[in-house]
């Protein structure tokens, strides 16, 4: 989203951070804010759900393992969840020219209600493009490992949300759908979703930041060799 206000202020970066459970998504979309703020990046991130204080009660009522929602209501949510975000977070930061970083958006509904719970896929994209007016991803970072690797992150985690806890058949459904994604056809379908790149998270935590950043670098050398760089010298 450019800011035609100021023509000086550089564009906002819209960058999405994906995955299945026990991949270490989280703990990238904390590591590369920390990178990127180090060295000087105006950095906001925030997760889905949540992120704002109606977006916040949302995330409990959908993690609670309590919570007995039907699907339809759990697509809603999530969607609710997003539209608050986008107002009041993701827009007025891109417009200022900062990077934003989100843990979870669009892919990620695509892959749990749709293919997880099984929802059209159009009802999704409609509900989806009413809540964030358009707005798009600049680059999806998918993150991925093996199954078996995976399954043990998150066993040692100990407690599991609502999520985490649906049974092996689903989270097999969730991850088909994140590898179907990088296909072309996919993505040609799903211009909504924004380039989606893989990125093997098999490795060191340091290792798999580096690849993350390379991922940037190779798109925005201008903004991100510095932090490629000072992530490199780390390891």
């Amino acid at each position: 989203m450019q800011n035609n206000d100021d023509p000086v202020t550089p564009r906002g970066l819209f960058l999405v951070f994906e995955g299945g459970e026990g991949v270490g998504k989280t703990t990238q979309w904390h590591r590369l804010a920390d990178t990127l703020r180090a060295v000087g990046h105006d950095v906001v991130a925030v997760r889905e759900p949540g992120g704002t204080a109606a977006g916040d009660a949302i995330r409990s009522l959908l993690l609670d393992p309590t919570s007995e929602l039907a699907a339809e209501s759990e697509a809603l949510l999530f969607a609710a969840s997003r539209a608050q975000l986008v107002r009041d977070v993701i827009a007025p930061a891109l417009h200022r020219g900062a990077i934003v970083l989100v843990d979870r958006f669009l892919l990620s509904t695509y892959a749990y209600q749709g293919a997880g719970r099984g929802l059209p896929m159009s009802s999704l994209q409609a509900v989806n493009a009413f809540a964030t007016g358009g707005i798009r991803p600049d680059l999806t970072l998918l993150l991925s490992v093996p199954l078996d690797m995976a399954q043990a992150r998150q066993q040692a985690r100990g407690a599991s949300d609502r999520m985490e806890q649906e049974d092996l058949a689903f989270h097999q459904r969730v991850r088909a759908a994140f590898e179907v994604a990088l296909t072309a056809a996919w993505e040609g379908e799903h211009p909504e979703v924004g380039p989606v790149v893989a990125i093997g998270a098999d490795m060191p935590v340091d290792v798999v930041t580096v690849r993350c950043l390379e991922a940037l670098v190779a798109r925005w050398p201008e903004r991100f060799t510095a932090a490629a760089t000072a992530a490199l010298a780390a390891i």
